[in-house]
Order: C-alpha cells, then sequence, then structure tokens
C-alpha cells in the first residue's frame, strides 16, 4: 500500500513539474510559436493534437519508459506511417512502415544521415565524438572507414575470436558449479561474460578499473536513454538549470577520460613489456586500443584521432558492442523457454552437428543455422535500438508526400514496424521458422526488417555482435538443459520491458541448469 501511495505521489510531483515549467516558459517566451504556422504552410505529417509549449509531450511523458510502445501506439491511431510531433521546442518526425523507412534510410539517405546533437550529448562528448554520434560529413566519412576497415573488419572480429570462446568456456565452468537445484541468473551471468569478451576485445586484457568502468556506463544509459527538459528546451536556462543533466553529463565525461587514460597507460605498460613481439605480430592481433594508439602516432585513413576520440570510440565500441549484444541473448533464452518446440530443436541440430565434441567453437557455427534463424526472430521482436539512434534533416524534403522541414529530428520506429501484421504473419509469435527460405536478412537491404539500421548509418559492429550473440547461445544450450523455476509456466514467464539505450528484460532471468555435456 505504501508503495502505491510512493507511486501515486511521484507522479503527482510528475506532473506539477511538467505543468511549472510549462508556464514558466510560457511566461518567459511569449514569442514562442508552432513552426507549422510559418507563411509556406508546408504539409506536415498527421500526428496527435498539441498543447501550447510542451506540444505532444502529454501523449508521452508518463509512458517514457516504453517509448517505442507509444509512438507505435500514436501512429496507429492516427493512421500515420510518417507522424509529427512537437517535443517542447524541438520538430520530430517518427516514420513507422517500410515504405517511409526506405526513404528516409535509402531514398533521402544523405539528408538524414546526420546527428542531432542535443545540450546532453554534447556535454557528454565533449572533448570527441564516435562515429556513431558524429555530423555527418568528410570527418565522419574517413571515421567511418577507419571504423569498418581497421576496427571492425572481418579480419579483426575473426582475431577476438580465442577471446570469445575462453570466455564462454568460463561462463560453463561458473553454471557448472553453481549448487545443485540453485537458479543461475542467466541475466547477470551473459551480462558478465559479454562485458568481459568486450573489454579483452578493446584492451587485451581484464581491465584493472572494471567496476568503475561499469558504473560510469551505467550512468552514461541513464543520460543519454529518455526525455531531459533540457534538451527540449535548450533556449531556456532556467529549464536546463532545473534539470541538471548537463552537470551530471559532464561529470561522466570527467570520469570517462581519468579511465581511458588509465587503460592507455595500462596498455602501454603491458606493450613495453612484451619483449619479442614484432611489429608485424602487433598488426595482426591487435586490440582495439592498440589500433586506435598506433594510428593516433601514425596517422592513415586520412583523419587524425586524439585522446577525445579513443575516449568516444571506445566508450561508443563497450556500449554498443556489449549492451545490446547480451539483451538480445537473454531474450533468446526467455522466449526458448516459452516455446519448448523451439528450444529442442535446436539442442538437437546441435548435439547432431557436433556429435562427439565436448564444447562449440566458432568454426561449429557454419554447421547451425536454426541458431542464427532464433538470432534473427528474436531481433525482430526484441529490437534492441527500438528507435535505432536519431537523424536530423540536413534540407527539407518530402517523405510520403508529407514535408519535412530542415532540422527536424527523424525517429525510425524499427520496433513497431518488425512487429506490423501488415509485413509479418503472426507477427507477435516467436517463429524462427519464417527465415528459413533466407529471403530476409539484418544487412540493411530489407526495410521491413533493419535491427542494425540501413544506409550510411548502418550499424558498422554487426558481425563482432553477431560473433557473440551465436557462440553464447548455441554453447548455452549445448552444455546444459535449462529449466523454469518451479511452479513458473512458459506462458506465465515475465516478458516485461525496461528501457535504456536498449530493451532490457525488467526482470533477471533466473533459470535451472542440467549439465548435459561436460567442459
Amino acid at each position: 500500500m505504501m508503495e502505491n501511495l510512493s507511486s501515486s505521489l511521484y507522479l503527482v510531483a510528475q506532473v506539477l513539474l511538467l505543468l511549472l515549467i510549462a508556464l514558466l516558459i510560457l511566461l518567459v517566451s511569449l514569442k514562442f510559436g508552432d513552426t507549422h504556422n510559418n507563411k509556406n504552410h508546408p504539409r506536415l505529417p498527421p500526428g496527435p493534437w498539441r498543447l501550447p509549449v510542451i506540444g505532444s509531450l502529454h501523449h508521452l511523458f508518463f509512458k517514457s519508459s516504453k517509448i517505442h510502445r507509444a509512438l507505435a501506439d500514436l501512429a496507429r491511431r492516427h493512421n500515420a506511417p510518417v507522424m509529427y510531433l512537437r517535443l517542447g521546442e524541438l520538430d520530430a518526425v517518427v516514420v513507422s512502415s517500410p515504405d517511409a523507412a526506405r526513404e528516409v534510410m535509402k531514398t533521402h539517405d544523405a539528408t538524414f544521415a546526420t546527428r542531432p546533437l542535443s545540450t546532453t550529448m554534447r556535454a557528454t562528448s565533449a572533448g570527441g565524438l564516435g562515429v556513431a554520434f558524429s555530423p555527418y560529413g568528410e570527418r565522419w566519412r574517413q571515421l567511418r572507414k577507419f571504423s569498418t576497415m581497421e576496427l571492425l573488419s572481418a579480419k579483426r572480429v575473426r582475431s577476438f575470436r580465442p577471446i570469445r570462446e575462453d570466455e564462454t568456456a568460463r561462463l560453463v565452468a561458473g553454471i557448472a558449479a553453481c549448487p545443485p537445484g540453485e537458479p543461475v541468473n542467466v541475466t547477470e551471468r551473459v551480462a558478465n561474460l559479454v562485458v568481459d569478451s568486450s573489454l579483452r576485445a578493446m584492451m587485451g586484457e581484464r581491465f584493472g578499473r572494471r567496476e568503475e568502468l561499469l558504473e560510469c556506463i551505467t550512468q552514461a544509459v541513464e543520460i543519454i536513454s529518455g526525455f531531459h527538459f533540457g534538451d527540449l528546451f535548450p533556449s531556456s536556462r532556467l529549464v536546463c538549470a532545473i534539470d541538471g543533466t548537463v552537470r551530471k553529463a559532464r561529470a561522466f565525461n570527467r570520469k570517462t577520460f581519468e579511465l581511458v587514460d588509465y587503460a592507455i597507460e595500462q596498455h602501454r605498460e603491458r606493450r613495453s613489456s612484451g619483449a619479442g613481439t614484432t611489429s608485424t605480430d602487433l598488426a595482426e592481433d591487435e586490440d582495439l586500443l592498440g589500433v586506435l594508439l598506433r594510428t593516433q602516432e601514425e596517422g592513415g585513413f586520412g583523419c587524425s584521432i586524439d585522446v577525445g576520440d579513443i575516449k568516444a570510440i571506445l566508450v561508443e565500441l563497450f556500449v554498443a558492442g556489449s549492451e545490446s549484444t547480451s539483451v538480445t541473448i537473454q531474450w533468446a533464452m526467455a522466449e526458448l523457454m516459452r516455446n519448448p518446440n523451439v528450444m529442442k530443436r535446436a539442442q538437437t541440430e546441435l548435439h547432431c552437428a557436433l556429435k562427439d565434441k565436448s564444447r562449440v567453437t566458432e568454426d561449429d557455427l557454419v554447421d547451425l543455422p536454426y541458431i542464427k534463424l532464433i538470432i534473427k526472430e528474436t531481433l525482430r521482436l526484441h529490437t534492441p535500438g527500438p528507435l535505432l539512434l536519431p537523424r536530423e534533416c540536413q534540407e527539407s524534403c518530402e517523405i510520403l508526400g508529407y514535408d519535412v522541414q530542415k532540422g527536424t529530428i527523424v525517429l525510425v520506429n524499427v520496433w513497431s514496424i518488425c512487429r506490423d501484421p501488415k509485413y509479418w504473419e503472426e507477427a507477435e509469435v516467436f517463429k524462427p521458422d519464417r527465415f528459413e527460405e533466407g529471403a530476409i536478412d539484418f544487412v540493411g537491404t530489407d526495410f521491413c526488417y533493419t535491427p542494425f539500421g540501413a544506409g550510411r548509418r548502418i550499424c558498422p559492429g554487426i558481425a563482432f555482435a553477431q560473433a557473440n550473440m551465436e557462440l553464447v547461445l548455441a554453447t548455452l544450450l549445448f552444455h546444459f538443459d535449462w529449466q523454469l523455476p518451479p511452479g513458473v509456466t512458459p506462458s506465465e514467464l515475465d516478458m516485461g520491458e525496461e528501457m535504456g539505450i536498449s530493451i532490457r528484460r525488467r526482470q533477471d532471468l533466473y533459470l535451472h541448469p542440467t549439465i548435459r555435456v561436460p567442459l
């Protein structure tokens, strides 16, 4: 009862705060007006009704933890595959159909290829921007080329195979050592594995201040995700002062610089003690920080990289490479527990393909097509980045006949598209078999299925994420049989969501393992 009362009071406080901010801005900014009332009368996309000052925020404010669902619901109610919203002082367009997504990420790809830099993002990225948030232009093209050809090339990803296989072996050993009858926190185990695997790939060893880095990244997730009043009303100093997010972002930035400096020093000490290692060995078997430091010292790819860039790229790689990979594996395991027939087929494929082997290696993944289908279907139903990263319109253009003005923020609701029954049979059902013919893939050419984006801004780390997801999932299914906790049926398993940078599980996934194949 007390919890309900506390929640109610918190909700009332949020309402009062929103109304107070709206009133203050209305009093201070009497000249404020909607951009759609200009003399050109552009044909804006349809959208929900708006209030003075706050615009469309009241439709989303109390659903911010599930913003992708709220936007999908609004688009359906207004029959708006292209939908206009006014978010405080910002114009935004949300696209929720494959045709509209194609226009944004292919037809007008260059027009929408830049990123909006909010007040919070500028503070968070002070000193350097990575590939994901750099504005579109020559600098971004250089960084993108460097990432795809050097940092995240197929050859580089393959070079991290020993790390991935070692970390999955540690995972199996850790689960096998758990006391019989006790449930295993699969969420925690998988998250730790992916974090350690990512850190080793980036730094070549276990990071000495791992826990501090994880805490720092958690703060970053809280800062970057969700709506912040300072970003929605950037012209109001009062709102920015009340919000306080920028102060947190600057503190995060300082802490990140400190940790990256420590990582660089740790890395240089290790390299300096590596007597007998040739420069050729370093180039062929380098961790990502080594690649960055070498490029900083020697140049190459037409771009100069400073410590700020190294910090931004490392944080970007870590967050993208660990968060989305980890949550996808967790959702896959949860869906398999809810669909025992799918689980049985996957395990049958594994044991037939591996026969007398005692562990899964990356060589074995070629013979495991059904594992790949499970990953694809998980990405469809539980897209890690449901709205992808926001884009900004650089020049006014049209999407499906509607005008999108320069400076408008554009969001692609991939989550909504991937669950739309117009394009997917039994859209809410977990059916890996739907991908069996191989006609649809996540490489950015099928606009009904773009979990990694498409066009110029498609995620450059697809191969990095895919290698981790497939190996970890196959390993969990090969070595163990899994059961739900006593009294929990498959249909009762909690599938609630929690929104961060990606869609996480609201509750940790606890399962009971039985060893099937000892390591």
